[in-house]
């Protein structure tokens, strides 16, 4: 979606022009406009609807009702736009209906326009494009298609639009037929135009495919395939079942209708389709995998979807180097991507390929080999390279790979703290520890849980290592305890000569939320200390007007010093002193774990951009969409509240992690399902119907006390289990558990 889109991509939230249309036009009246609300819209009501895997636009104008439903097929490369005509008059009606797509088969239509090369097909009614100037991808043919024949077609965009002509009337329009113009040379696009005879009161339905095959005659085949209604069918049912199957197999029934609506479709669909699979929105298209960003996605997925978690673990480890760091981020499918001083995205392999283990008890994985990448090393002030590494021609066991981004990561400064390097998470606190000194304290929490978790994957994969890892948590943890404790909440760093970050000593970013929220996460942090920290949090971080849950504060700003390109934001923007709601969910998660239901659950509904956007109010502040989970929201004057960088976040699997696990209480190890929940007391219960493999667990959560934690009894199929575990069984089998709460010496029911 970066260096080879198929289509224009704007990042224009103001002006977003569409780079593929359809347009209508009366052939009685010669009135031209579009079933969508962009370009070319008409004086009348648009309805649009968004869903897992498709959208769609209901239009009534002209005499006549418009339907337009736009999926990709899941099995195929290749995007369908079904149009649904009809005619509401007596009489009959001749429409014409042209599609047109601005191609692009690169990063951008400036760079590529001179080496596309159009190709016209009249007996498939395809247009198809190549450039093979691509260097990856200049095997692959996009296409422009329909399902029926064209009575013309351009690949002309000059002619189709005219030299002063607009998106909203196109000079080609206004005009009969297209200029059949197909050759190299042209500013390229691809047009299809048909002609539509609608008897009175009567339907047609007709359907443009656009995609890309591997070559010419794959893309011919999907052309053909595609081109027949049944297989237009079969994929609209092959994109239904297949969310259903992924976002059906845990849902939830709680008070809360906004919950409900995030953690049962919205939250895995914008982690799924977005970030994991697509890597691209309309704040940011990059294409690229993020070591640590796509490696943390996939933990929503683990009891859902774990092959999905095991293909990226594999993949994540394809792309470390042999002395143990890794690839910030890169390019499929050649690899190219950039290496850099950045202290934590290699230790996200270990501690996620634990998770997956104790997850799915799969220990094979650790067995899987795969090659590392080879390259010299930075050197002296270089702090990144960019390009394509080769593959070593032996492949190492995943195992293997862990155990060099564990040594590789165990650094030591001068206060025995990790090294920050070029960012540690923060990516925009780049220059905290650039020369090599400054030391990251929330890195320190995150290295104290990589290692206990890892520990416990050797221990469960009867290898050695994992009373040495332990041990080495436990220096890191000490280190933290005597340099990283500031009187009343932990430090976030010490800069490079020394000077600390994250405290009251600091006029700016005293207090960063992170290094409180990963005391408790990790395990790691003094109970006394952490509980204080954890209220300072609260006093400090938490901004009720703005419902805001802020990353540090104050913001950066007029500090001397250079922590790095986060200062080069807004205060209040961003990372730098607004809510980054990805650090956000883990002080939501910190506080479940402490036990501060309220609290916890408070600050969930706080940041739901359901609840952003219930009034009109709301909605003019937040300002953006309230179905996917914002990366940031402002705190700066007069747009507070404001929402930033929608859908490409990775807080969209936190979120959903901290729902369902964090809140509801559900974790899965291995064929156990635990049940801790940590719920409002005024809640009375919640229900969840949860897949596993074959068979399927109704479970109600019964809170008859107004505990809202501590399991009581459980009930599995009418037998007692003890303690707070559901063995799961792939039976297929339907099986019923009631789970009650409240104090263990108290009957259920009792006050």
């Amino acid at each position: 979606s970066g260096e080879n889109r198929l289509t224009s991509w704007r990042n224009d939230p103001v002006s977003n022009l569409p780079s593929e249309i359809i347009y209508l036009r009366d052939e009685e009246t010669a009135e031209i406009w579009s079933p969508t609300p962009e370009p070319a819209p008409a004086p009348a009501p648009y309805l649009i609807r968004h869903g897992a895997g498709y959208t769609g636009y209901e239009h009534h104008s002209h005499a006549l009702q418009q339907h337009l439903r736009v999926y990709a097929a899941p099995d195929a490369p290749i995007k369908i736009m079904r149009l649904r005509l009809q005619n509401m008059m007596p009489t009959p009606r001749r429409i014409t209906v042209t599609c047109y797509a601005e191609f692009v088969l690169g990063v951008d239509r400036e760079t590529t326009q001179p080496y596309l090369v159009p190709e016209y097909d009249k007996t498939h009614g395809a247009i198809f494009m190549r450039n093979a100037y691509n260097e990856e991808f200049g095997e692959r043919v996009a296409f422009l298609a329909a399902n029926k024949q064209a009575m013309s077609a351009t690949a002309d965009r000059t002619s189709f639009f005219g030299r002063l002509g607009s998106l909203r009337r196109p000079d080609a329009l206004q005009q009969i037929g297209l200029t059949d113009s197909v050759h190299a040379g042209l500013d390229p696009c691809a047009a299809l135009q048909l002609h539509i005879d609608l008897p009175a009161e009567g339907v047609e339905e007709v359907y443009f495919l656009l995609g890309e095959g591997a070559n010419q005659a794959d893309s011919l085949a999907l052309v053909e395939r595609f081109r027949h209604a049944e297989e237009i069918d079969d994929a609209w049912r092959g994109v239904q079942e297949k969310w259903e199957q992924l976002l059906g197999a845990i849902t939830v029934e709680t008070p809360d209708p906004a919950m409900n609506l995030l953690l049962n479709r919205w939250l895995l669909y914008q982690a799924l389709s977005c970030r994991i699979w697509g890597r691209s929105a309309l704040y940011q298209s990059s294409g690229a995998y993020g070591f640590r960003d796509q490696l943390q996605d996939v933990l929503a997925l683990l009891p859902i979807e774990p092959q999905l978690a095991r293909e990226q673990i594999l993949r994540a480890a394809a792309h470390q180097f042999e002395q143990g760091d890794v690839l910030h981020w890169w390019h499929p499918p050649s690899g190219r991507g950039v290496r850099t001083r950045i202290k934590d995205d290699l230790l996200w392999l270990p501690y996620v390929t634990a998770h997956y283990i104790a997850t799915t008890g799969d220990t094979a994985i650790l067995d899987e080999k795969t090659p590392f990448l080879t390259g010299p090393e930075l050197t002296g002030e270089e702090e990144e390279c960019y390009g394509h590494f080769e593959s070593t021609t032996q492949a190492y066991s995943l195992l293997e790979h862990c155990r060099r981004a564990i040594t590789r990561g165990l650094t030591a400064g001068p206060h025995g703290l990790p090294l920050m390097g070029a960012g540690d998470w923060n990516d925009g606190m780049n220059r905290v520890g650039i020369e090599g000194k400054g030391e990251s304290i929330w890195l320190g929490w995150f290295v104290y849980a990589t290692l206990n978790t890892f520990a416990d994957v050797c221990d469960a994969a009867e290898v050695t290592g994992g009373e040495h890892y332990r041990q080495q948590a436990e220096v890191v943890r000490q280190a933290i305890e005597a340099h990283g404790w500031d009187g009343a909440w932990y430090r976030r760093a010490y800069y490079d000569d020394g000077a600390p970050l994250g405290s009251a000593q600091n006029t700016e970013c005293r207090i960063d939320a992170i290094a409180q929220s990963w005391a408790v996460l990790s395990g790691a942090g003094d109970s006394e200390r952490t509980r204080q920290a954890m209220d300072a949090l609260a006093t400090y971080l938490v901004k009720e007007e703005g419902r805001l849950l802020l990353l540090f504060t104050p913001a950066l700003d007029k500090t001397p010093r250079d922590p790095g390109y986060i200062k080069g934001y807004l205060p209040g923007i961003r990372e730098n002193g607004g809510q980054y709601t990805h650090a956000a969910q883990w002080s939501i998660w910190a506080f479940a774990e402490l036990g501060d239901t309220a609290r916890a659950y408070h600050l969930f509904q706080m940041i739901n951009p359901i609840l952003r956007s219930d009034t009109p109010a709301k909605v003019e502040q937040y300002k953006v969409e309230p179905y996917v989970i914002s990366a940031d929201v402002y705190n700066i004057a007069p747009h507070v509240g404001r929402g930033g960088w929608t859908w490409y976040t990775g807080s969209a699997a936190w979120m959903y992690r901290v729902g369902v696990e964090a809140l509801l209480g559900l974790k899965l190890t291995k064929s156990t399902l635990r049940i801790q929940p940590r719920i409002p007391a005024t809640w009375p219960g919640y229900s969840v119907k949860w897949k596993y493999k074959s068979s399927e667990y109704l479970i109600r959560v019964e809170n008859p006390s107004g505990a809202g934690k501590d399991v009581h009894t459980i009930l599995l199929d009418g037998a007692s289990c003890p303690g707070d575990e559901i063995p799961l069984q792939d039976d297929g089998r339907q099986h019923s558990v009631i789970v009650h709460l409240g104090d263990a010496g108290r009957a259920p029911g009792s006050r």
